[in-house]
């Protein structure tokens, strides 16, 4: 596996990139700081152009180095795609709502040449720092959009093409590892079965509230290729923990499925609180208990959270607890991991 080592924790930047709201510069750098100092021997921080159109990248590159850490000292994941552009509109034109206060907006750029122009814009963002592991991110998204069977066919051959280029950049020893970011675990493996990977990271897919077992099967088979699988919002968005968005959409509670999401989590909490659990660990502890998971992707607003969100792995969490879920329906029954 090329000597691809990665920490339980991994560290998200989508709150450096103003995900829901707009953080000080102050916040974000403290943020980054509680991250090196978290007792993790080589940090991971997993960005993309897609966060705030660059602006996480940006600024995890400007905390870094403000807090004099050599690129000797971390490893950045950037998942590849989506290239910043001049904001011409009151907001940007990608994920409305979601980002605040951009500057630029971003526009998606999978196929060869795309792929190595969002590199080396990345990395210029980042400043003195360079990204070792790189992916194509949301090709999922980039699929959807096709008008017709021909078109995703054009479309799939524009990712295979950029999996050239990355491969290239890795052949000459300019990242360590390529990977993949989706939140459609289908598309996941589909590219798996024609590109050599080195890792995945899965979305908003085995989560508490969401875990097929097709999905765990397909774990289980990365596993067993030593491929890296990398679990990412685990909290659905946050929702798991008490927001107001569901893999990142806003849960309306007017509506059929809004109000079972919001009863679904109102029964959990309530089981969480009899257990004296937190949702955060109940969550986390699901989602890395399943052979093949090796890290967790987890992003917060708040410093004094990280070192926290570090003690997730060591967490145990009663097996009544888990036999509760399965009989409120809450949980699948899933006898070999509860």
């Amino acid at each position: 596996m090329n000597g691809l080592n990665l920490p339980p924790v991994i560290f998200g930047t989508s709150s450096l990139g103003n995900l829901y709201h707009a953080l000080d510069y102050t916040d974000k750098l403290n943020i980054v700081r509680s991250c090196m100092l978290s007792g993790t021997d080589i940090p991971v921080f997993d960005t993309a152009g897609k966060y705030g159109a660059g602006l996480a990248l940006e600024t995890l590159g400007k905390c870094l180095q403000d807090l004099n850490i050599s690129p000797g000292q971390v490893v950045i994941c950037n998942k590849l795609g989506w290239y910043r552009t001049p904001l011409l509109s009151p907001e940007p034109t990608f994920e409305p709502g979601i980002w605040k206060g951009l500057y630029h907006d971003a526009v998606q750029m999978i196929g060869y040449e795309g792929i190595l122009k969002c590199f080396e814009q990345g990395n210029g963002l980042l400043g003195n720092y360079t990204a070792q592991m790189v992916s194509v991110h949301d090709p999922d998204e980039y699929l959807s959009e096709s008008m017709d069977d021909d078109d995703y066919r054009k479309r799939y051959g524009h990712i295979i093409d950029a999996y050239t280029a990355l491969a290239e950049l890795k052949s000459s020893g300019r990242v360590s590892s390529i990977g993949i970011g989706a939140k459609d675990w289908k598309v996941i493996r589909r590219i798996a079965a024609d590109v050599d990977l080195d890792w995945v990271m899965i979305a908003n897919s085995l989560t508490l509230k969401s875990h097929p077992e097709e999905l765990i099967a397909f774990v289980k088979e990365l596993h067993q290729k030593e491929i890296k699988v990398i679990n990412s919002g685990v909290f659905n968005g946050g929702f798991l923990t008490g927001g107001n968005f569901y893999n990142y959409l806003p849960v309306d509670g007017e509506t059929v499925s809004g109000k079972a999401l919001l009863d679904w989590r109102a029964t959990f909490f309530g089981l969480c609180n009899q257990f004296g659990i937190l949702p955060a660990e109940a969550c986390f502890n699901f989602s890395f208990r399943f052979p093949g998971i090796g890290s967790i992707a987890l992003n917060t607003t708040k410093p004094e959270k990280i070192a926290g969100n570090v003690a997730l792995t060591q967490k145990n969490i009663p097996v009544e607890f888990w036999k509760e879920m399965a009989e409120q329906g809450l949980i699948k029954t899933l006898n070999q991991h509860i």
